[in-house]
């Protein structure tokens, strides 16, 4: 086997990797009970997915111009999913959408009324 059927072989391997792990993800999605299950689903496997994918992709183009152009989606990805989870996560939990008895510890729960928007209760 020469050396472009290995590279080839091993991007085959991570793009059919990143694409099962972006179905479970979207799977996940419809799948589990509550919104910050979802999250985590929505975060986690995808971006692993779409790097595995984007590793795929650069090990079987192989021309500069397109592994950079791969590096910055993977950098700007790594850098807003777990932002974005986290910030859908903090309003799910000010607005009360939270299943408390699917938490396992609920660190937030003595701070809780810190957490009240003083702007909309003044609108009232």
């Amino acid at each position: 086997m020469t050396v472009a059927g290995v590279l080839d072989a091993i991007a085959a391997v991570c793009m059919v990797a990143g694409a099962v792990l972006s179905l479970s993800a979207g799977v996940a999605l419809l799948r589990f009970p509550d919104l910050l299950s979802r999250m985590h689903a929505a975060a986690k496997p995808q971006v692993l997915g779409l790097l595995l994918i984007l590793t795929g992709c650069a090990i079987r183009i192989g021309t500069v111009i397109d592994i950079t152009t791969m590096v910055l989606i993977a950098v700007f990805q790594l850098a807003t999913a777990p932002v974005a989870a986290h910030m859908v996560g903090r309003a799910a939990y000010r607005e009360g959408r939270v299943r408390a008895e699917l938490l396992l510890a609920d660190e937030l729960a003595p701070d809780a009324d810190k957490f009240t928007d003083k702007s909309r209760d003044d609108s009232r």
